[in-house]
């Protein structure tokens, strides 16, 4: 399926890690510097080429491109008509980026082509037709996103057939990557990816060059079921997406543009999809959304069923062992929400609650909830839900953004001690208000900014790490350890493929729930020990641990 890649993340450790106990001997590599080949650990940053200006308008994010566009004019545009590998052109590879959400619609167009008859290869190179899912959430996600597109381009002169770009880039760009990039064969948005067997089949079929074939459609697309999925993040987590797109006018944000209104799915399709994951072997259901708790907020009175009911419900599941609430807004806490999230010992004590900042001035110029407002809710949060974990992402050198205002930020942070956060260094999205307003805070001084909140985050998930030693936590285990020693697993407090790790000596299967003893910290994850998890376990000999550990610090 490919590499799942992400946009560098601006929490990544900006300094070499270091132990804050005694390494025991099973100890592994920190997550931060491994390097997995699916998925692809969400902190490793890529270091692609970069543009002299930004990406406003899109063209701009072409313009680094060009000279090595023009380098590769030597390669055919199309390598289409040649003769199938084995005579049947059905290969299809994946590249997925971005958020959960882009990772459900990856699952989903695979599985469609998998009933249509096409092979999913794990390798790009390997495949017919390459599609790149994109990403284009702020400039180094698109960025990532056009140099995966070229990556993909390239495979043609090896005798990849074709190449298909969808994702919000996509969605959002569709013109422009079809006339910038005429090597690629599709631009497929949203409401036809159901379409997206037949392009390529068309694709594959096709002789000669041709411009792009650009296959877009509306942003408010009807829900359709999303169980039929070829997955390609760990079989027993799984993303449910419970509601699509966003009616808030945050002013930095052009997500609305592409997603489309809010809409709430409906509660049986919720349900049944829940089931059906259920039996292809899913324990763990992350509840996503572009504002998952507003889930049922556009029911009316008609049908009063609101998240804290579909929580409830979807505990029932027996098989279901966890489920975590992710992209949660401010606004949308009801008592009776915040009631099932303390009751209800299937959901995990996690909330990822995205703020943005702190500072009143800010917030209005963002058109965010108040800061009196967001400081009465996690008090609420944290006094009601005991053990809670809180994941927030803030965004520095916002325009107008004061030193004052940063500072009152600085402390907030301080103070608050977030378990999970990233920071953003503000990044002007074209068609957004925020792009043109006065005052823009110069990059230099945004990526400063950025910085500092990045160490004190840092230092409180190291201070929260630290506390954990001595207890015990429930960890299901995800993959096997480096080098096939051990397991890497994650507790109740980190959603897949974003948080921190858990290190085991055992080696167990993913989807194992285990009881472990939490022994050490390594930076921001954890090392534990489960020595009654069952007999076929393997231990790591201290001169292979010692060998993970060097090579991980450089």
């Amino acid at each position: 399926v490919g590499t799942r890649r992400m946009a560098a993340t601006p929490h990544s450790p900006a300094t070499p890690f270091a132990p804050s106990v005694s390494l025991p001997a099973f100890a592994a590599a920190p997550h931060s510097l491994q390097l997995s080949s699916f998925p692809a650990s969400r902190h490793a940053k890529r270091h692609v080429a970069s543009s002299p200006r930004q990406v406003l308008p899109l063209l701009n994010a072409f313009s680094f491109l060009l000279p090595r566009r023009a380098a590769k004019r030597t390669l055919p545009l199309s390598m289409t008509g040649t003769v199938p590998k084995n005579g049947v052109a059905n290969n299809v590879a994946l590249v997925a980026l971005g958020c959960p959400k882009n990772t459900v619609d990856a699952e989903v167009m695979l599985g469609d082509l998998q009933k249509r008859g096409f092979k999913i290869q794990r390798k790009p190179q390997d495949a017919d037709v390459v599609i790149v899912n994109t990403c284009a959430f702020i400039e180094d996600a698109k960025t990532e996103s056009i140099q995966a597109v070229l990556e993909a381009i390239d495979l043609k002169a090896g005798g990849v057939k074709g190449v298909v770009v969808t994702g919000c880039m996509a969605q959002r760009y569709a013109e422009e990557l079809g006339k910038e990039l005429p090597e690629v064969d599709a631009v497929i948005g949203f409401e036809h990816y159901n379409q997206i067997g037949p392009q390529i089949e068309r694709i594959i079929t096709a002789s000669g060059f041709a411009m792009p074939e650009i296959d877009v459609g509306g942003t408010d697309v009807p829900f359709r079921p999303e169980w039929e999925r070829y997955r390609i993040t760990q079989t027993h987590a799984a993303f449910l997406r419970v509601a699509e797109g966003c009616d808030h006018k945050c002013k930095f944000c052009a997500i609305p543009t592409w997603r489309g209104k809010f809409r709430s799915k409906p509660f049986e399709a919720i349900m049944e999809e829940a089931r059906q994951l259920v039996a292809t072997g899913v324990t763990e259901i992350n509840l996503i959304a572009e504002d998952t708790n507003q889930w049922g907020s556009d029911f009316g009175s008609e049908d009063p069923r609101r998240l804290s009911d579909l929580l409830y419900a979807l505990s029932e599941i027996q098989e279901v062992r966890r489920m975590s609430l992710l992209y949660c807004y401010p606004s949308y806490f009801s008592e009776e929400l915040i009631d099932a999230i303390a009751d209800i010992d299937k959901v995990c004590k996690y909330i990822d609650i995205p703020l943005q900042h702190i500072s009143d001035n800010v917030l209005k110029a963002m058109n965010r909830p108040p800061r009196l407002y967001t400081e009465t809710l996690l008090k609420k949060l944290r006094a009601r839900i005991p053990g809670l974990v809180l994941r927030t992402t803030f965004i520095t050198g916002f325009p107008g953004e004061t030193q004052e205002d940063h500072q009152e930020l600085v402390d907030f942070v301080k103070e608050m001690r977030f378990e999970r956060a990233g920071i953003f260094a503000y990044s002007e999205e074209e068609g957004t208000p925020a792009a043109t307003l006065p005052n823009q805070v110069p990059m230099e001084v945004r990526e400063n900014r950025r910085d500092q909140l990045t160490g004190l985050v840092q230092d409180a998930q190291r201070a929260y790490a630290e506390s954990r030693v001595g207890t015990t936590m429930e960890i299901v285990i995800d993959r096997a350890g480096e080098g096939g020693f051990g397991s890497v697993g994650r507790t109740r407090g980190d959603a897949p493929d974003i948080d921190c790790v858990v290190h085991l000596p055992q080696s167990l299967p993913p989807g194992t729930y285990v009881e472990a003893e939490i022994v050490g910290a390594l930076d921001f994850d954890l090392l534990a020990d489960a020595p009654e998890a069952g007999e076929a376990t393997r231990e790591m000999s201290a001169e292979d641990a010692q060998a993970i550990i060097d090579r991980a610090r450089g």
